[in-house]
């Protein structure tokens, strides 16, 4: 007679299934802590300073930005290579906008000069984002085959537009959304780190929430306050952190004599959280909102999965592919902004390997190229380990086309882990 074999005694899986821990998010975090550490190390404490980590931030902005749209667009199973071309022609426009255009218009550093130049910006990401939507979508054309021209017809069009020459200086309040010249100082900084870190408990308490009101297995409750402490704890430390690093006594001086005043004795300002970076919170948590809470969200995750069933289901897949490729060309723009802010001018090579750093951010932070998955937490936290590895590799003094080997080889392993990760959980390929 065989007695039936024992039920197998609950391990460290079923600790982390208990826990609903995320090993994917915690291999990004362990692997971003590990390089931080390491350059910290190599450059004898300078990586981790707040000059530098201010720096970090400011520079992860862009490729960040992007990235959250490239999310959608790599769940829908396509891919957009233009996202630099179309970068670089965005920040042509904007240029030509706010040094030739406007100013003879209204006169330098008139207040209507900087939002002007944002919806110039914004309409013409958004007319070719549309237009790749409308090919890709409805005459069928392969997303690769469209994109790729694009990477080579957007940048050169706005080569042409401002005759192949660098644009600047820049409107000085549109320079604000740069970070380096816009920082909300120490003060108004830990006010939104207060906001953020009671949004972050909010939404994890809300969670818990609607999963008992739906009757579907929670945490216990030791580990959601674990979790929540954990938010709070990097959000507020982040602010400390950016509001340690103080500004210089030179720009101080400058500032104070601007306003025809002297610099009380012993006066230090802080830098604090930049705008830039407050801009990417915010397109962080609408983008998630449109996946996690919208019908928009909804319809691309079930393209994304399976798109003959999403189409019989009645799901316009044609036109969703024109929404989502629209919202690519916005964000586009808006990393154009950023960007151009932050450099103070226009140059023709802005945005250059854009495409590589987006689409290996999206995919470190888990989005499959199979298509489905894919989240937007993960597409920001792979865009800081692509900068913060590209900033390490700098301060170290490797060679640029060394540091562009490396990013590639970082891609190609982040693809294999994926896949390696998806069997061992039985998750699609």
């Amino acid at each position: 007679m065989n007695t039936p074999a024992p039920p197998p005694a609950p391990g460290k899986r079923s600790l982390l299934k208990t826990l609903e821990i995320d090993t994917r998010l915690l291999g990004m975090i362990g692997a971003f802590v590990a390089i931080c550490l390491v350059f910290d190390l190599i450059t004898d404490g300078r990586f981790l300073t707040p000059r530098n980590i201010f720096n970090l931030s400011i520079q992860t902005v862009s490729v960040a930005i992007m990235a959250t749209g490239m999310v959608f667009v790599i769940v829908t199973r396509h891919i957009d290579l233009s996202v630099g071309a179309v970068l670089a022609l965005c920040s042509s426009v904007m240029g030509v906008m706010q040094v030739q255009l406007l100013p003879q218009l209204f006169g330098l550093g008139h207040p209507l000069i900087m939002p002007l130049t944002i919806v110039a910006g914004l309409l013409t990401g958004a007319a070719i984002g549309a237009l790749n939507g409308f090919l890709v979508g409805y005459q069928r054309i392969p997303a690769f085959i469209v994109t790729l021209g694009g990477l080579l017809i957007w940048r050169n069009v706005g080569w042409y537009l401002t005759d192949g020459q660098t644009l600047g200086p820049l409107d000085h309040n549109f320079m604000l959304l740069g970070g380096v010249e816009g920082t909300l100082g120490d003060l108004l900084s830990w006010a939104i780190g207060v906001v953020l870190s009671g949004a972050a408990v909010l939404a994890i308490w809300r969670a818990r929430a609607a999963k008992i009101a739906h009757e579907f297995p929670v945490k216990p409750l030791w580990a959601e306050g674990a979790l929540m402490a954990t938010a709070v704890a990097a959000i507020l430390g982040f602010i400390a952190v950016l509001n340690s690093y103080e500004v210089p006594i030179g720009r101080v001086k400058r500032m104070f004599e601007a306003r025809g005043e002297a610099v009380p004795e012993g006066f230090v300002a802080y830098y604090g959280l930049p705008i830039s970076v407050l801009i990417l919170i915010a397109i962080a948590v609408v983008m998630t909102l449109v996946a996690r809470r919208t019908r928009f969200g909804r319809y691309i995750f079930a393209a994304g999965g399976n798109p003959d069933a999403a189409e019989l289901s009645g799901i316009n897949t044609r036109m969703l592919t024109v929404k989502i490729f629209t919202l690519m060309g916005v964000l586009c723009a808006l990393s154009a902004m950023v960007a151009q802010a932050r450099l103070a001018n226009h140059a023709n090579d802005i945005g250059t390997l854009d495409e590589l750093r987006v689409i290996a951010a999206a995919v470190i932070g888990g989005t499959a190229l199979a298509g489905g998955v894919g989240t937007i937490y993960g597409a920001v936290l792979g865009a800081i380990i692509m900068q913060s590895l590209q900033s390490g590799m700098a301060m170290v003094g490797v060679d640029a086309p060394f540091q562009n080997i490396i990013v590639g080889g970082v891609l190609v392993l982040a693809v294999w882990i994926d896949i390696q990760y998806r069997k061992r959980t039985g998750a699609k390929e």
